[in-house]
Protein backbone atom coordinates (compact mmCIF):
# COMPACT_ATOMS: atom_id res chain seq x y z
CA UNK A 1 0.00 0.00 0.00
CA UNK A 2 1.62 3.40 -1.17
CA UNK A 3 1.33 5.73 2.08
CA UNK A 4 2.82 8.58 -0.05
CA UNK A 5 0.89 11.06 -2.56
CA UNK A 6 0.91 14.32 -4.10
CA UNK A 7 -1.18 15.89 -6.73
CA UNK A 8 2.04 18.67 -6.39
CA UNK A 9 5.09 18.35 -7.68
CA UNK A 10 6.10 20.23 -4.43
CA UNK A 11 5.00 18.81 -1.53
CA UNK A 12 5.09 15.23 -0.38
CA UNK A 13 1.77 14.33 1.63
CA UNK A 14 2.57 11.07 3.92
CA UNK A 15 -0.08 8.78 5.58
CA UNK A 16 -0.03 8.13 9.62
CA UNK A 17 -0.60 4.96 10.73
CA UNK A 18 -1.91 6.94 13.72
CA UNK A 19 -5.25 9.26 15.19
CA UNK A 20 -4.53 13.01 14.83
CA UNK A 21 -3.37 13.49 18.51
CA UNK A 22 -0.50 10.75 18.44
CA UNK A 23 0.26 11.92 15.37
CA UNK A 24 0.93 15.19 16.37
CA UNK A 25 2.56 14.43 19.46
CA UNK A 26 4.71 11.57 17.90
CA UNK A 27 6.00 14.76 15.18
CA UNK A 28 6.92 16.85 17.66
CA UNK A 29 8.94 14.41 19.43
CA UNK A 30 10.88 13.06 16.31
CA UNK A 31 11.79 16.92 15.30
CA UNK A 32 12.73 17.43 19.19
CA UNK A 33 14.98 13.68 18.76
CA UNK A 34 16.37 15.59 15.47
CA UNK A 35 17.68 18.27 17.03
CA UNK A 36 15.50 20.75 15.80
CA UNK A 37 13.23 23.02 18.43
CA UNK A 38 9.45 23.33 17.70
CA UNK A 39 8.51 27.20 17.54
CA UNK A 40 5.18 26.71 17.28
CA UNK A 41 1.81 24.49 16.80
CA UNK A 42 -1.04 26.46 15.24
CA UNK A 43 -4.48 24.62 15.45
CA UNK A 44 -6.17 25.45 12.58
CA UNK A 45 -9.52 23.73 13.55
CA UNK A 46 -9.45 25.26 16.76
CA UNK A 47 -9.12 29.20 15.50
CA UNK A 48 -11.36 28.09 12.97
CA UNK A 49 -13.87 27.02 15.92
CA UNK A 50 -13.51 30.70 17.41
CA UNK A 51 -14.50 31.91 14.20
CA UNK A 52 -17.96 29.83 14.50
CA UNK A 53 -16.19 27.71 11.43
CA UNK A 54 -15.91 23.80 11.52
CA UNK A 55 -12.74 22.78 10.11
CA UNK A 56 -11.07 19.38 10.59
CA UNK A 57 -8.28 19.10 12.45
CA UNK A 58 -5.76 21.00 11.10
CA UNK A 59 -2.46 21.79 13.09
CA UNK A 60 0.50 23.14 11.41
CA UNK A 61 3.86 22.45 13.16
CA UNK A 62 6.28 25.39 13.12
CA UNK A 63 10.49 24.39 13.58
CA UNK A 64 13.65 24.69 13.48
CA UNK A 65 17.42 24.89 13.67
CA UNK A 66 19.43 28.37 12.90
CA UNK A 67 22.44 25.94 11.84
CA UNK A 68 20.31 24.96 8.73
CA UNK A 69 17.92 27.58 7.69
CA UNK A 70 20.74 30.51 8.17
CA UNK A 71 22.25 28.69 5.44
CA UNK A 72 19.28 28.93 3.26
CA UNK A 73 19.00 32.26 3.94
CA UNK A 74 22.69 33.45 3.60
CA UNK A 75 22.16 31.91 -0.02
CA UNK A 76 18.74 33.61 -0.63
CA UNK A 77 18.05 36.44 1.90
CA UNK A 78 14.35 35.96 1.12
CA UNK A 79 14.64 32.14 2.02
CA UNK A 80 13.84 33.05 4.94
CA UNK A 81 9.98 33.71 4.09
CA UNK A 82 10.13 29.65 4.09
CA UNK A 83 10.85 29.52 7.34
CA UNK A 84 10.70 28.21 9.99
CA UNK A 85 10.16 24.85 8.58
CA UNK A 86 6.70 23.42 8.60
CA UNK A 87 4.49 20.67 8.83
CA UNK A 88 0.82 20.32 8.33
CA UNK A 89 -0.99 17.63 10.11
CA UNK A 90 -4.27 17.31 9.23
CA UNK A 91 -7.59 14.93 9.24
CA UNK A 92 -9.34 14.11 5.62
CA UNK A 93 -13.25 13.69 5.27
CA UNK A 94 -12.50 9.60 5.66
CA UNK A 95 -10.90 10.13 8.80
CA UNK A 96 -7.24 9.24 7.76
CA UNK A 97 -4.48 11.42 9.12
CA UNK A 98 -1.50 13.08 6.81
CA UNK A 99 1.29 14.93 6.92
CA UNK A 100 2.28 17.47 4.31
CA UNK A 101 5.68 19.02 3.54
CA UNK A 102 7.17 21.43 0.99
CA UNK A 103 10.36 19.52 -1.45
CA UNK A 104 13.72 20.85 -1.56
CA UNK A 105 13.18 21.30 -4.88
CA UNK A 106 10.26 23.54 -4.71
CA UNK A 107 12.10 25.42 -2.01
CA UNK A 108 15.74 25.47 -4.40
CA UNK A 109 13.50 26.37 -7.55
CA UNK A 110 10.83 29.19 -5.65
CA UNK A 111 14.21 31.20 -4.13
CA UNK A 112 16.93 30.03 -6.86
CA UNK A 113 19.01 28.89 -4.28
CA UNK A 114 22.76 28.24 -5.41
CA UNK A 115 24.86 25.11 -4.41
CA UNK A 116 25.18 26.45 -0.48
CA UNK A 117 21.05 26.72 -0.24
CA UNK A 118 20.47 23.72 -2.20
CA UNK A 119 22.79 21.36 -0.21
CA UNK A 120 21.26 23.03 2.81
CA UNK A 121 17.36 22.46 1.12
CA UNK A 122 18.46 18.50 0.67
CA UNK A 123 19.49 18.02 4.71
CA UNK A 124 16.27 19.77 4.97
CA UNK A 125 14.22 17.65 3.23
CA UNK A 126 15.75 14.58 4.61
CA UNK A 127 14.88 15.62 7.81
CA UNK A 128 11.85 16.51 7.19
CA UNK A 129 11.16 13.01 5.31
CA UNK A 130 12.43 11.38 8.94
CA UNK A 131 10.37 12.98 11.05
CA UNK A 132 7.85 12.46 9.10
CA UNK A 133 8.26 8.50 8.60
CA UNK A 134 8.88 8.32 12.52
CA UNK A 135 5.67 10.10 13.38
CA UNK A 136 3.40 8.39 10.62
CA UNK A 137 4.66 4.69 11.40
Amino acid sequence: MNNTTSDDPGLVTLRSAWPFPATVERLCAAVTTAGYHVFSRVDHAANAAHAGITLRPTELILFGDPRVGTELMLDQQRAGLDLPSKILVWQDEQDKVWLTYSTAAWLIQRHGLGDGGSEAAAALEATLAQVCGQASQ
